[in-house]
């Protein structure tokens, strides 16, 4: 039996990112059930970075970790000036007062109308009269950040196996015996990191659920307009997030932003939905759509209270989880990783990220316990997100 001093549970960003962290100091396996890492809800993100996107733990966490992203590895960055543009009919301008009025949204973005919301996206219609234009939104390299994660993890003598699916999870002695892909492993500590698996590997170890909601997101790439360059648009979203497009290699990537509940799998697109998207899109831009070149879905997995799952489980010894990232997992991916090797330590989040508001208490599987996320408010506005 091979001994470690954590074994994280999934190769997705979460656990890439977590593994890389704690891998300067401890010996960290990195777990894997596919045969290669990120096939789900990492591999199909379109990455967008927001700062006013999510409830404010959410934006907390992003903005703790654009420095990172900016800086890259080796001088290139993780990020890209992309811009957004969350958009607004005359009947939805209240939702626009709205959403500017919340906590920290007012600083970050300033207001459009007229003429130059078509000179930033020379298709939208004229039903589209104003729009927030945000001052920090990113197109994420995620195939980079994710690499860079593992790169980290394997220099410093750290361990990646695919194909390997926990089958048996049990904890004796003070160690949690771990048996998966015809292997075994142990370790003190277990960082449960399976996104939409996270549930089903908790009660795989006797751990009580946190309730995890994994939702499927669809996607699909349309070409531009023939006589337009779609690649210097910014993102638009719908403010009140029934759509988006932006600009993806010369073509243009859309969504209906739909959230249909699913089990933990491989989830494919619905052609209903698909439709949606391309209805959605056409009402206030002028894309016509001929042929759909390529689609697909995610699964975007979200705790009860859309806030993540960090930090040890009150009942069971050694039990971390590192879930319910929702659409936000690349964006947050920095400051999340970060937050996460330091509980795992059992010190404090690090001192930059508290300056940001991010603090252990926010995210501790605890409060899925007691009940307190029924009655708990993160924001006035149950964002979604143009990250998968």
């Amino acid at each position: 039996m091979a001994h470690f001093d954590v074994v994280v549970v999934g190769a997705g960003i979460a656990g890439a990112g977590v593994a890389a962290e704690l891998s300067t100091d401890r010996r960290v396996l990195l777990l894997e059930q596919e045969f290669r890492p990120g096939m789900h809800a990492t591999g199909r993100s379109a990455a967008l970075h927001s700062e006013i996107y999510g409830n404010a733990l959410i934006r907390a966490l992003t903005r703790a970790g654009r420095d990172a992203l900016m800086q890259g590895e080796r001088g290139r960055a993780f990020i890209r000036r992309r811009g957004c543009l969350h958009i607004a009919t005359d009947a939805q301008l209240g939702r626009l007062d709205d959403f500017v009025s919340e906590p920290g949204v007012a600083a970050a973005v300033r207001r459009i109308e007229g003429a130059a919301l078509r000179e930033r996206v020379p298709v939208l219609l004229p039903r589209v009269t104003a729009a927030l234009e945000e001052l920090h939104a990113y197109d994420i390299d995620v195939d980079a950040l994710h690499g860079h994660y593992l790169r980290r993890l394997r220099s410093a003598g750290g361990r990646l196996v695919c194909s390997a699916r926990v089958s048996g999870l049990e904890r004796s002695n003070g160690q949690w015996k771990i048996a998966a892909g015809g292997e075994a492993f142990s370790a003190p500590i277990v960082v449960n990191a399976a996104g939409a698996w996270g549930d089903e590997v908790a009660e795989l170890a006797g751990v009580g659920a946190v309730g995890l909601q994994p939702r499927r997101r669809s996607a699909l790439i349309v070409d531009a307009p023939a006589s337009a360059d779609p690649a210097p648009w910014p993102a638009v979203i719908d403010i009140d997030e029934q759509f988006y497009f932006k600009p993806d290699a010369g073509r243009i990537l859309m969504s209906p932003a739909d959230e249909a509940p699913s089990p933990p799998c491989d989830v494919y697109p619905d052609d209903f939905d698909l439709a949606v998207a391309v209805d959605r899109v056409q009402r206030v831009a002028d894309i016509p759509v001929r042929r759909i070149a390529h689609s697909w879905a995610g699964l975007r997995t979200f705790a009860p209270d859309r806030t993540p799952v960090v930090g040890f489980d009150p009942a069971a010894d050694g039990f971390f989880w590192l879930v319910g990232q929702g659409g936000y997992g690349i964006q947050t991916s920095p400051a999340l990783s970060r937050l996460a090797a330091a509980l795992v330590r059992g010190k404090r989040p690090p001192a930059d990220l508290a300056a940001c508001g991010v603090r252990a208490s926010d995210f501790d599987p605890s409060r899925l316990r007691t009940g307190a996320a029924s009655g708990r408010s993160t924001t006035s506005r149950p964002m979604r997100s143009a990250n998968s």
